[in-house]
């Protein structure tokens, strides 16, 4: 995976950043219009976005994705209940905001 949102070189791509408002709407608006594949999950008691995206992803630091795709803002923890939207294809995240 070529992007992290903690990488040390913060703009890629014409100057984008990633963790922005621009690219957190841009992701999830993507995501609302099926513009890439995303599956819903229900988060179940005690689970959090970091170990959600180590699970999908391989990578717990690239939680900020189901977040964003969410549009539940920039907390790990999560409550029982609530409905993610789960990218499934990184490198259509990547197309999106990078």
């Amino acid at each position: 995976m070529s992007f992290s949102r903690y990488s040390r070189t913060p703009r890629l791509n014409l100057g984008k950043q990633f963790g922005t408002q621009t690219s957190m709407y841009a992701l999830y608006s993507a995501a609302k219009r099926g513009l890439i594949t995303v599956r819903p999950y229900t988060c179940q008691q005690d689970e959090r976005l970091d170990i959600l995206a180590g699970r999908y992803y391989g990578d717990g630091r690239l939680w900020w994705i189901i977040a964003a795709a969410s549009g539940i803002g920039w907390q790990l923890q999560v409550p029982a209940g609530i409905v993610l939207t789960i990218p499934l294809d990184v490198s259509q995240v990547e197309g999106i905001v990078g």
